[in-house]
């Protein structure tokens, strides 16, 4: 069974786990919008409790699709507001709750924008962050979730407390950087067999372990391990404190 397919397979399972493991809100309210992106303009986007999905495309466009869900009460969902500012070169979405008050809303975003878009800020606190197809993702952070990046290139920083990070980097250039950390969760960097890279991966209480073959550096193992993928070039952190480390070979699906 290929890596992706056995990946697949988690993926589906751990959403199964957290369907079940998720309170049933009771009320929804859906948010869609569109707006105009030129070519290298910029999008942020800060969420509290909800995952929040990302996938790139063609268009020359931000679509944002949000849903609200209240457990209790359907007046909460009036309480929380997706304010959007929007200027051509520049998108930013912040939900906003109020102030010294518990209400028990999640919201759930599924976000379309340019491939060529720079994600500047992608957060949540509760929830996972799910990104596909976008180069440039300056910085991707939750608390309690995962981090899961397809298709991938160019800047990725993603950080995390609870959670598991996956990076899939599919163009990876000599000027390129990509971090990753976690605290406790594990880390997996998937890279073409041919990428050039300067790799710095450090595990507490974990192994490291690659598919690719790497030039030593320096090694205190099993704990920190630095060194060359290929001839070296564009700097790639990885870092966590319990969990493992794995590099492993893209494969290109079938």
């Amino acid at each position: 069974m290929s890596i992706r397919l056995v990946r697949r397979c988690m993926f589906v399972s751990l959403a199964l786990a957290g369907l079940l493991a998720t309170p049933c809100f009771a009320h929804r309210n859906d948010f869609e919008r569109t707006y105009p992106l030129q070519p290298g303009g910029t999008f942020e986007l800060q969420n509290v409790n909800g995952t929040v999905e990302v996938q790139g495309w063609d268009r020359p466009e931000v679509e944002i699709r949000a849903t609200k869900t209240a457990k209790t009460s359907r007046s909460d969902l009036d309480r929380v507001h997706i304010d959007v500012n929007a200027r051509p070169d520049a998108i930013s979405v912040v939900t906003q709750y109020p102030q010294d008050e518990g209400v028990e809303v999640a919201v759930d975003y599924t976000i379309r924008l340019p491939h060529t878009a720079r994600v500047e800020h992608i957060g949540t606190i509760n929830g996972t962050l799910r990104i596909s197809g976008v180069d440039t993702l300056r910085d991707l952070h939750t608390v309690n979730g995962n981090i899961e990046v397809y298709d991938g290139g160019g800047t990725v920083r993603a950080r995390t407390t609870n959670g598991d990070v996956y990076l899939e980097l599919a163009r990876f250039r000599s000027t390129d950087e990509a971090n990753a950390e976690t605290t406790n969760g594990s880390l997996q960097l998937a890279v073409p067999s041919d990428t050039q890279a300067q790799l710095e991966a450090l595990s507490l209480n974990g192994e490291f372990r690659t598919e690719l073959p790497m030039v030593l550096e320096s090694s205190l193992v099993p704990r920190e391990v630095r060194g060359k993928l290929g001839n070296g070039g564009g700097s790639i952190r990885l870092r966590t404190v319990n969990g493992g480390i794995r590099v492993v070979t893209l494969r290109s699906s079938v």
